[in-house]
């Protein structure tokens, strides 16, 4: 009898400890799965994980989590200091002092040091394979060690912009494959990443600045615009930085939509090396053809902001509204413009637009319909991300396209340099004696009104010779799931994760 009560109360003890057991592991389940999130983003990020050599603006908003340069951007435009905890300017922007922070680690668990941070700049000014990843480091004299905490950078001239260019990121010199094997210092460690479907985050707990909220970040590959909602809604993502207005307006409550911008250049870009977009008139005639403001009522409800010219309004004292007027709508000024360029029963041509970006193929689709008003008959080619990048951007195969361009740092030349004769990135084929050295003026020159002056005739020239037509900065809205909160918007395209945290 005393053996069976026993085995009675052993039973007892044990399913009950069994069950405490399942319950701890369902909590702490709980627990692990409230400190992760999901991200929709419309494409997969580049093959190389190197972030020197990123070029997809997609790809930049997401490595933007794992590397950081001497200095990093704030959401309110500012620069503070990141790998290094100090800095100094001197003779009038010509020499850079910079004071390692102590104790900054990589990924990997190495400390950085001078050598890595000399490696990662000259890494990026080397021309050894034409020029150098950075332009802006084409204007390094020398990159010196002073001391194991101490580098000193001086200019062959005077630059008042350069510290922007200290976002580029600092990786470990002992690394030989960044391609795969992204070791950065930000607040988030590279985990895993499966083409066409996901690349994974994990916080770094040895970050050596404000921690990371979220523990596991996924970013999915949504590319299919048209079933973003669904994916919301069913929980396959937390989050989608770029829905339609239309999209947000059919989520359920479940969801916040933030409203911001998306700091881009949305335009027609025109290559200026095929007929018969060669011609400035004929340039100027879809310029005139055009109502922004119609194409922003469509697409996004009137949100937006209309630009005349290669540079959005976050840029504030470079942004000129005035040039938004350079071209008002005028359709037989446009048939006019057309048949003096020897066109009198109009142009026919493509606009190739990336399929997974929904406003790009909005706006085209109005583009379309407002062209036809004057004679002029366009048609949307839609192809995939890769093959745009390959295809347009590399190869500038193409005659138009409707894509947004974005600054790689908070300076006036992110925005402008790229339609220089010499750019590698000038993948409209712009080419002007005139605005090369308006913008050489800007770059030489150490007083800021007349670099303002000189990038303001950048602008100018870009909107009169009617280079692209320009149309507006796009609304950006962020639909994120109402258990995380702490989103911020910069003015730069990124999204930074580490500031997302789960609601209480």
């Amino acid at each position: 009898m005393k053996k069976t009560r026993l085995v009675s109360l052993l039973l007892v003890f044990v399913l009950t400890t069994l069950t405490i057991a399942l319950c701890g592991c369902a909590g702490d389940k709980e627990v692990e799965n409230s400190s992760q999130i999901t991200i929709g983003i419309p494409e997969d990020i580049s093959e190389s994980l190197d972030p020197h050599n990123m070029v997809g603006a997609g790809t930049k908003e997401v490595l933007f989590n794992m590397f950081e340069g001497l200095v990093k951007p704030t959401s309110d435009g500012n620069l503070i200091p990141a790998v290094a905890s100090a800095y100094e300017e001197a003779e009038g922007g010509k020499v850079y002092t910079f004071t390692l922070r102590e104790g900054v680690k990589f990924h990997d668990g190495s400390v950085v040091t001078a050598e890595d941070v000399k490696f990662s700049i000259d890494k990026c000014a080397d021309t050894s394979n034409g020029g150098p990843l950075v332009a802006a480091f084409s204007n390094i004299e020398s990159v010196e060690i002073k001391d194991a905490s101490t580098v000193v950078i001086t200019l062959k001239e005077a630059d008042t912009e350069f510290l922007a260019y200290m976002t580029t990121a600092i990786i470990p010199a002992s690394n030989t494959n960044p391609e795969t094997n992204p070791i950065g210092t930000g607040p988030y460690k590279f985990v895993s990443r499966s083409p066409q479907e996901n690349f994974v985050m994990k916080k770094f707990d040895e970050y050596w600045g404000e921690p990371a909220n979220i523990v596991d970040v996924t970013f999915k590959v949504c590319s299919n615009m048209d079933s973003i909602v669904m994916d919301l809604e069913g929980g396959s993502i937390d989050m989608f930085p770029r829905v339609t207005a239309t999209q947000a307006e059919t989520l359920s409550d479940q969801f916040e939509v933030i409203e911001g911008t998306m700091n881009l250049v949305q335009a027609l870009y025109l290559n200026n090396n095929v007929a018969p977009f060669n011609d400035i008139k004929v340039r100027q005639a879809l310029c005139y053809a055009i109502d922004p403001a119609e194409i922003m009522t469509i697409i996004s409800d009137g949100k937006g902001t209309e630009i005349g010219s290669s540079m959005f309004p976050a840029f504030g004292k470079y942004y000129m509204e005035e040039l938004n007027d350079t071209y008002n709508q005028d359709v037989e000024k446009a048939k006019q413009l057309l048949a003096e360029a020897g066109y009198p029963d109009g142009i026919s041509f493509s606009i190739t637009v990336p399929s997974n970006y929904q406003p790009h193929i909005d706006t085209a689709q109005v583009l379309v319909e407002q062209f036809k008003k004057a004679g002029i008959d366009a048609k949307i080619n839609l192809i995939e991300w890769d093959s745009w990048l390959s295809d347009v951007y590399q190869n500038r195969e193409f005659e138009s396209t409707v894509v947004g361009l974005d600054a790689s740092s908070l300076t006036g030349a992110a925005l402008l340099q790229r339609f220089t004769s010499s750019s590698s990135k000038n993948f409209v084929n712009y080419n002007s004696a005139a605005y090369d050295e308006a913008f050489n003026n800007a770059i030489l020159s150490t007083d800021d009104a007349e670099k303002t002056k000189y990038y303001k005739e950048c602008q100018r020239i870009l909107s009169e010779e009617a280079v692209n037509v320009y149309i507006q900065d796009l609304p950006e809205f962020v639909a994120i799931n109402k258990k995380y909160t702490g989103y911020e918007f910069y003015p730069l395209y990124v999204q930074d994760v580490a500031k997302l945290k789960i609601v209480e």
